[in-house]
């Protein structure tokens, strides 16, 4: 199953990822609420549309915009409105 890891910690895991260009999108019921930190980046993607990004906070360690979603995605990549995929370090196991 696969599972998002940051800091030694588990902050999400669900069987029902869905893998886009390589990334596993976590339902947003399979991440740990208390890790995420909403932030005010957004970025666009042309196929995909305008996502949103948390930080990750683990403790006393942040991990700046490391997770991301989109919202309200374009009709190409609508399977993943709204679930939650990982970087910056946060290492995702298969």
């Amino acid at each position: 199953m696969p599972r998002a890891i940051w800091q030694g910690t588990v902050i999400a895991q669900s069987d029902r990822t869905e893998v886009v260009e390589g990334n596993h999108y976590f339902p947003p019921e399979s991440v740990d609420p208390a890790v995420l930190r909403a932030s005010s980046t957004h970025t666009t993607c042309g196929w995909k549309g305008v996502a949103s990004y948390h930080d990750i906070v683990v403790g006393d360690a942040v991990n700046k915009d490391a997770a991301w979603y989109y919202p309200t995605p374009k009709d190409a990549a609508r399977q993943i409105a709204g679930f939650i995929a990982f970087w910056k370090g946060v290492k995702v196991e298969a």
